[in-house]
């Protein structure tokens, strides 16, 4: 009935004509017990289905169901013609508390019950009574049926619309998280890509400028860009392994580079070329892991842009110190100094007699990697011109984060 909701309403049409057609045959074959006249069955069956043939589309069109009962069910009450009028009556109030609401509900009673003033008024003083007293709980208890159906009703369509909200809330987190691992491995890729190729892409030019008039410094570079090449490749598969959330049998879980490994970046950049001092505190170790991660990208990424702006020859400073509750970083150059317009005179000069390209490395999104990485563990990070000349990042965070 659920499923078929017409089907179900026509064949309760269907049961209270047969009702009105058994009463009717009733009295036809019994006529002592009822004296009332009866009219003629070409009268009275028509009237009959007249009366509950709207109730089969009375929740699809409640309204116009319901007062196409009452329309017939004034000749149907005239005639005294069984209860399936008034069945159909009470069944159209319901109809119109449930699928319809309150107010046309109050609207159809009021016809009702002029209807039945009026039909009062016609019946003997001896029927009019009972006939209302029974008219009147017939309304009320399929007022009380409607009224529950109704809020029930209403009730089930307020759980589909919180449920259909609460599956947009969640899709849109979903939306929302994707959005965020993206950008995470956006920049992690970033941050293990951009240093590592920089570097390469320095040494092997100045490798290419130097084989011919120095072997031996060549020799140096190329040794670089492989060190360098094997560490980029390593922390690629250690984020690979993180975004697959597995690892290959007998295959250690390589940890995360952190603020200790400040030193080893270091190293590295002095090789390639930009004379590095450091001042790193000892007691970093037990900085929350996303922290020293954070410092050790933005140091890294700092001498990167040096590297790829400042050039070959300049001179960076790295200081990572620990003041009790907070970590403070501060990575700066001094820019383009003599010694780097004398590595860019001499290499435009060498690329040109060569055919050589001149070094150019591309610039990316590095500098709001580093604020995002800062502001997600509750950091701040401000990068710009340095005083006297070059350029300086600082970087605050947290040394605990709370819970």
């Amino acid at each position: 009935m659920r499923a078929h909701p017409m089907a179900g309403d026509t064949l309760i049409a269907v049961l209270l004509g047969f009702v009105d057609l058994v009463l009717f045959l009733g009295n036809a074959a019994f006529p002592d017990v009822d004296t009332t006249p009866m009219p003629p069955w070409y009268v009275t069956v028509p009237i009959d289905i007249a009366v509950v043939a709207p109730l089969a589309f009375r929740r699809k069109r409640p309204i116009l169901a319901a007062y196409l009962v009452y329309a017939v069910s004034v000749a149907h009450s005239t005639l005294g013609l069984g209860i399936s009028g008034v069945v159909a009556l009470g069944l159209s109030l319901y109809s119109i508390l449930v699928y319809v609401g309150r107010k046309q509900g109050l609207l159809y009673v009021g016809a009702l019950v002029l209807m039945n003033a009026v039909t009062a008024l016609a019946d003997p003083a001896e029927r009019a009574l009972p006939n209302i007293m029974f008219i009147f709980f017939g309304l009320a208890l399929f007022w009380t049926l409607g009224e529950f159906m109704g809020a029930r009703r209403a009730y089930h369509r307020e759980v589909e619309v919180r449920l259909h909200l609460l599956e947009t809330e969640r899709d849109q987190a979903a939306r929302i998280a994707v959005a965020e691992e993206r950008g995470r491995i956006a920049r992690e890729l970033h941050d293990v890509v951009a240093h590592s190729v920089s570097v390469m892409v320095v040494q092997a030019d100045g490798a290419k400028l130097s084989l011919a008039g120095n072997p031996e410094l060549a020799g140096r570079a190329l040794q670089t860009i492989s060190e360098t090449g094997r560490g980029a490749l390593g922390e690629l598969r250690r984020l690979l392994d993180v975004l697959r959330g597995d690892q290959g049998e007998g295959e250690p879980r390589v940890p995360q580079p952190d603020a200790n490994a400040v030193s080893e970046l270091v190293a590295r950049i002095r090789t390639a070329g930009v004379p590095t001092s450091l001042e790193l505190d000892e007691d970093l170790g037990a900085l929350p892991a996303g922290v020293s991660l954070g410092i050790y990208r933005i140091v890294q990424e700092s001498l990167t842009n040096t590297l790829k702006h400042a050039g070959v020859g300049a001179r960076a400073t790295v200081r990572v110190h620990r003041d009790r509750d907070r970590v403070e970083v501060l990575v700066r150059d001094d820019g383009a100094g003599q010694a780097r317009q004398l590595v860019e005179v001499t290499t435009a000069t060498t690329a040109a007699k060569s055919g050589a390209p001149r070094l150019q490395v591309p610039g990316g999104n590095g500098l709001i990697g580093m604020r995002e990485r800062a502001n997600v563990y509750g950091g701040t990070l401000e990068a710009g011109p340095a005083p006297g000349g070059g350029w300086q990042v600082h970087a605050v965070f947290p040394a605990r984060l709370d819970s």
